[in-house]
């Protein structure tokens, strides 16, 4: 049995014209002699009558508030009414399809609400329905935890459970169906000359997602990199065969020009604070970077771009967590040098390590148009640069024309 799953995000469900792209990109796949494994994420985006963030706003005005526990259960309900929907129009279309839970398709998941981690896949049912019928539809973003309770799997979390699917069903592909042709150099609202890509392996793509491009999430791509799946990202609203995500080597006759092309794309992260804390701050020289970093994550403070040295500490929390982040470390007696309204930007390649002169070429860039660099570091493939935020969209574009993204 040849399996292909595909996984349709809220705008591709959102309004009848958009549902009418979905069943045409079902059809094409069942006419190329495949068994579709479905997977849906909740109608529309906050506002619309059932998107997972109208579900929130729903508890929200009403002056309520959930447990966890409770949250995830209401969550839930979003996938199951575009799968219901979802399977109605199929049947209209002579199309036998039928709909599975996260947890009817084999999810299991630890304890953790509304940011649960898939610890199995036993996709029995899957299997046996896929014997029956054309389609089996499957509810995205959640799963079922050993008590039986319902778990969501946070943001992004229909990506994940797709390639996860693709993976445990041994999948040819996993199409992940979007409002955009595929991945892109950078962001085409800020870079006007922003390429689609045709190729990408999957630690560029996982880079990028991880820096801020938000066409897939990065779990859902580590999962697929595991299993060695194949993903391609495409838009719903054409027929376009988008972005493939695959190891070089799947590459095939285009394999030699992805090994030449040392910059893949720039991505960026906005409104995060740097933090500098130096050693001669506090009392307790020594055990400075335990301190800092211990307390961090005592008060749940997620820390990034992190740089530390004999001198002291630097790094990065989001905006929203600054105050918090200042708070706590003026409570270990500590004066932190607080730098709000932060950007970062990463240059990112397959490519890029062992070349000489990228690091070069970024600086050049930046100095021209005048942005400061805060801070940087670098790994395999990635580059990141910290910047002013008012200075973040003339260094994407600086960047993006330098390594000539747009050619």
């Amino acid at each position: 049995m040849r399996i292909l799953v595909q996984k349709f995000g809220g705008t591709s469900l959102s309004t009848p014209e958009a549902r009418d792209y979905v069943i045409s990109h079902i059809r094409r796949e069942l006419a190329n002699g495949f068994r579709l494994v479905v997977v849906v994420s909740a109608m529309g985006r906050k506002g619309d009558p059932y998107a997972t963030d109208t579900l929130l706003d729903l508890i929200a005005r009403g002056g309520g508030s959930l447990e966890p526990r409770e949250q995830d259960l209401l969550l839930a309900c979003g996938e199951m009414i575009s799968a219901s929907m979802l399977s109605s129009l199929l049947k209209r279309e002579n199309i036998s399809s039928s709909v599975l839970t996260g947890a009817q398709a084999g999810f299991r998941t630890d304890s953790h609400y509304g940011n649960a981690r898939i610890l199995d896949i036993v996709p029995t049912r899957v299997l046996e329905q896929l014997e029956q019928k054309d389609v089996v539809i499957v509810t995205g973003f959640q799963g079922q935890n050993q008590i039986g309770d319902f778990t969501t799997l946070g943001r992004g979390g229909s990506d994940t459970s797709a390639t996860a699917l693709g993976a445990a069903l041994h999948a040819e592909m996993v199409d992940i169906y979007t409002d955009v042709n595929g991945i892109l150099t950078a962001d085409p609202r800020i870079v006007e000359d922003a390429r689609q890509l045709d190729y990408v392996s999957y630690a560029e793509i996982c880079n990028m997602a991880h820096q801020g491009a938000k066409v897939i999430h990065p779990r859902a791509v580590e999962i697929a990199m595991q299993s060695g799946i194949p993903v391609r990202v495409r838009s719903t609203f054409s027929e376009s065969e988008g972005t493939l995500v695959a190891n070089p080597e799947g590459f095939k006759d285009v394999q030699l020009g992805i090994l030449d092309r040392y910059v893949t794309g720039i991505a960026y992260v906005n409104n995060v604070t740097q933090i500098k804390v130096d050693a001669s701050s506090g009392n307790n020289k020594e055990y400075l970077q335990l301190q800092v970093f211990k307390t961090m994550a005592e008060n749940s403070i997620s820390v990034d771009f992190i740089n530390v040295t004999p001198s002291g500490v630097v790094y990065t929390v989001f905006d929203h967590d600054s105050d918090k982040a200042v708070h706590v470390l003026e409570q270990l007696d500590l004066r932190p040098d607080v730098l709000t309204g932060c950007a970062k930007v990463s240059v990112i390649g397959g490519g890029i390590n062992g070349v000489p002169g990228i690091m070069a070429k970024i600086v050049e860039a930046l100095t021209e148009q005048n942005v400061q660099i805060l801070q940087s570091a670098d790994s395999n493939t990635t580059i990141w640069v910290l910047v002013n935020q008012d200075d973040m969209v003339a260094a994407l574009r600086a960047l993006h024309t330098k390594f000539e993204l747009g050619r």
